[in-house]
């Protein structure tokens, strides 16, 4: 499997296939490289070079038991971007992978980046605070971790089958994705996935998402579950530089999977505006 080494010794696995301008897709919790199948497959296709990584802790990646924070993460990626000499690069990332996409560029800089787009993404900040009123109190993720701690396997079918596609609204889970779901959480490790709640849910992303200049497209539902849209999207896209908000309805967080032709269609229109 290609892997890359960090500073730390941490093996990071990736994907790179095709050539072309290169589209760089960042993972959500608790997930894998795995869950952009249907984005790698649709822009390869269209003459992209498309490459994904497991994220530290998460697939097949080393389950190291440090480094679950974003500053790591976009180390990481930077880790992976210099390796394959990546220019030119859009970088596209959902959920925590939006977080680590904004905190990557912030703190890597610009000279690799074309354009980038977040997707049902944790930016500017999940958690409630005097500053924050919109997010979710903490005890939610204490919550979440509790849940995980006591049991992960039921947890990631429960969530799975739950609000992360909606499927408690609609009434027809898709055991398919549902399988698929809890087979790319439980290949990752425990402690990884412990620590990033804290990572996506307590990091503020509101300085980075200041510092970014190239365009972003900030993609959000109204309807998502895990990530308030009132909480994000809409305060993401105010806060960059040259942001474009595009709004959804009825569509869950997990729609790069279950809406794949929309959010497709509409990030080729971006990548070639």
């Amino acid at each position: 499997m290609p892997t890359i080494s960090t500073k730390d010794g941490t093996k990071i696995y990736y994907k790179d296939w095709g050539q072309g301008q290169p589209i760089v897709f960042s993972h959500g919790w608790p997930l894998s490289a795995d869950d952009w199948d249907a984005q790698m497959l649709f822009f390869l296709n269209r003459g992209y070079r498309v490459i994904a990584h497991d994220r530290r802790g998460h697939g097949r990646s080393s389950q190291v038991a440090d480094g679950h924070d974003m500053n790591h993460y976009a180390d990481d990626l930077a880790e992976v971007t210099a390796h394959l000499d990546l220019k030119n690069a859009v970088h596209i990332g959902h959920s925590t992978g939006g977080g680590e996409v904004v905190h990557y560029i912030a703190r890597h800089g610009e000279t690799r980046v074309a354009k980038a787009a977040i997707i049902s993404a944790v930016p500017p900040l999940m958690l409630q605070t005097p500053n924050n009123p919109k997010g979710l109190p903490k005890k939610v993720f204490d919550g979440l971790q509790a849940a995980l701690a006591a049991g992960r396997s039921e947890f990631y079918r429960n969530l799975a089958a739950g609000p992360f596609y909606n499927f408690n609204k609609t009434g027809k889970p898709s055991e398919a994705i549902v399988e698929n779901w809890w087979r790319q959480g439980m290949t990752g490790g425990a402690k990884a996935h412990y620590d990033g709640i804290v990572a996506f849910s307590q990091t503020d992303f509101t300085e980075d998402l200041k510092k970014i200049n190239v365009p972003v497209l900030v993609m959000h539902s109204e309807d998502d579950q895990i990530v308030p849209y009132v909480a994000s999207g809409p305060l993401s896209a105010k806060l960059l530089k040259n942001g474009t908000l595009k709004t959804y309805k009825g569509f869950p967080h997990g729609m790069i999977t279950t809406q794949a032709e929309t959010v497709n269609a509409d990030l080729l229109a971006f990548l070639k505006t």
